[in-house]
């Protein structure tokens, strides 16, 4: 199929102004699951809520703590209630700090977390805006994905099944991961009786991943299973750092914004040519 093209019409030139003030302090944080603005809902802000958050530095985990929307319509109090009471008890079983309510208050599910997970990049993402006719761009560092957490479900969860098999907490509670450090035990498959045969002698080692990255299994626990293991201890071991959040129209965003714009004059001047910067680009 053939179509008429004409040549494209130049519409503008605009000077590119770079800048990397923040370093690698700009993030891209992307909601997949949010159908509105990251903002306080109107019935949590008149009583003078606003969204916190909190990171654990060595691990780069973040999290944004939203006030739960309690409109009649979208609001169920039964419910929010027994979830109240499940999150309290999993951050005590995460050993997290956690507020709890006063003599006489009910537990109710207040906030609503969104935990990170964060994205690889490719290549060089910047964050481009338009001021005064000039292009500014400047690097991100990294990129996000924000998404609710909802771990004390499963807390309710095992509430369920311990109550239709009618058990208590300890009979049916699934407990903590092991610790990687310590071998897992061996279950030994009953047998029916015999008599007894001549003895024999048997010897046993255990094996460990050696460096061309073979897994070794002890007791059925692989070795990729013990990192995994370790991962999520050194994530619950770490203690949170409490982080303050500031919406788009506070003064404290507006200084910031205002620091990744260039004051710079300096004209960039490359080495390259247009041959080797075409040469990196894929599918040409």
């Amino acid at each position: 199929m053939e179509t008429d093209q004409e040549d494209d019409e130049l519409v503008a030139v605009l000077p590119i102004h770079l800048t990397n003030a923040l370093a690698l302090n700009v993030q891209l944080h992307q909601f997949p699951l949010l159908n509105r603005p990251l903002q306080v809902p109107p019935s949590a802000k008149l009583s003078g809520k606003r969204i916190s958050g909190r990171i654990k530095p060595d691990i780069r985990r973040l999290e944004l703590h939203v006030p739960t929307d309690t409109r009649s319509e979208v609001w169920n109090s039964d419910k929010a209630r027994n979830l109240g009471a499940a999150q309290i008890d999993d951050d005590i079983e995460k050993k997290q700090e956690r507020q709890k309510p006063g003599e006489g208050e009910e537990p109710r599910l207040n906030e609503i977390r969104l935990q990170n997970e964060r994205i690889p990049q490719r290549g060089a993402q910047m964050l481009g805006v338009m001021r005064n006719g000039k292009l500014n761009l400047h690097p991100i560092g990294e990129t996000h994905q924000f998404r609710p957490t909802l771990t004390y479900l499963d807390i309710l969860s095992r509430r369920d099944r311990r109550s239709r098999l009618g058990g208590s907490d300890s009979e049916t509670d699934d407990g903590p991961p092991p610790d990687p450090e310590e071998p897992p035990p061996v279950d030994v498959p009953k047998r029916d009786k015999k008599a007894p045969g001549p003895g024999k002698e048997i010897q046993v080692s255990a094996g460990r991943a050696d460096d061309k990255g073979s897994v070794s299994t002890l007791g059925g626990l692989s070795a990729v299973r013990r990192d995994m293991l370790r991962a999520i201890r050194a994530e619950e071991d770490e203690e949170w750092c409490s982080l303050h959040f500031f919406d788009t129209l506070t003064d404290e965003s507006a200084t910031v914004f205002e620091t990744m714009f260039s004051r710079s004059t300096d004209v960039l001047t490359t080495n390259d040519d247009i041959t080797l910067f075409l040469r990196d680009i894929r599918g040409l």
